[in-house]
């Protein structure tokens, strides 16, 4: 039998249209615990994990699904709230211990999930992934435009479900509890977008706008900037694959709003 993960969720106070209800953060395991995406630099936030580590016995490590702020931006208050010397394991952030893909940390498997960023990890310890921003507990993750982000965050995908889950612990919102559905509904809405624009393309659109309007129809107003960046990632993807027309316009990357949240 699969042993159950020791883990508490603590929720920053940073709800948002792209952090949903907050970022989450795991503390893991005791007497040595790990500390998954200490989230945004808020003081409340990082005293909280702080007293739960205490709580458990003190920290092994710190793990970084990925270096956007609201992951990591507490990183350095968090570290010396628990004395200075945790050491900190990551694929991008300037940490102490770089991360790739098959690695292992602990009990921790490390799996490449790019997309939503180049340097995203997700971490596998039992049948139980903490999937930061490559799975949400509702709706989804915008893919950003890196060379081979799309492909690379379909791949992600697929190695998830191979783990066959029995427990996804997402980077914001509630904790997905069918992982297996959650996967094949994440690769199909990226499959049918993928169409969705290929259609529009093939019947003459070729300015953002008209693209968006017709591939992203569904997404309220306050996502549509997120939209474009997730757009411009599958034109790269149809140009790798000399499937892009002439004269498409393409988002700028990265926008003005994007912060790297």
């Amino acid at each position: 039998m699969t042993p159950d993960v020791d883990v508490v969720l603590i929720r920053a106070d940073n709800p948002g249209p792209f952090t949903l209800t907050g970022t989450n953060s795991y503390v893991v395991g005791r007497d040595g615990c790990w500390v998954i995406d200490p989230g945004p630099a808020l003081d409340a936030h990082v005293a909280a994990l702080a007293a739960e580590v205490e709580a458990r016995g003190g920290a092994a490590g710190i793990l970084l699904t990925h270096d956007h702020s609201d992951h990591a931006g507490g990183v350095p208050a968090l570290v010396e709230a628990l004395g200075g010397d945790v050491p900190v394991h990551a694929s991008r952030y300037p940490g102490d211990v770089k991360l790739a893909n098959g690695d292992m940390i602990g009990s921790f498997a490390v799996a490449a999930t790019p997309g939503h960023a180049p340097d995203h990890l997700s971490f596998v310890i039992y049948d139980t992934v903490f999937s930061g921003d490559a799975v949400l507990g509702q709706g989804s993750v915008f893919v950003a435009p890196d060379p081979g982000a799309l492909r690379g965050y379909l791949a992600g995908l697929e190695l998830l479900k191979a783990l066959q889950p029995r427990r996804i612990w997402p980077g914001h919102g509630p904790v997905v509890e069918d992982p297996m559905a959650k996967l094949d509904e994440y690769i199909a809405h990226r499959l049918e977008r993928e169409c969705k624009l290929v259609d529009a393309l093939n019947a003459g659109a070729r300015t953002i706008e008209a693209l968006l309007d017709t591939a992203w129809a569904d997404i309220p107003n306050v996502l549509r900037p997120a939209a474009a960046v997730t757009l411009a990632a599958h034109l790269d993807k149809l140009e790798e694959e000399r499937r892009l027309p002439d004269g498409v316009e393409r988002p700028k990357w990265p926008p003005s709003w994007y912060t790297q949240s």
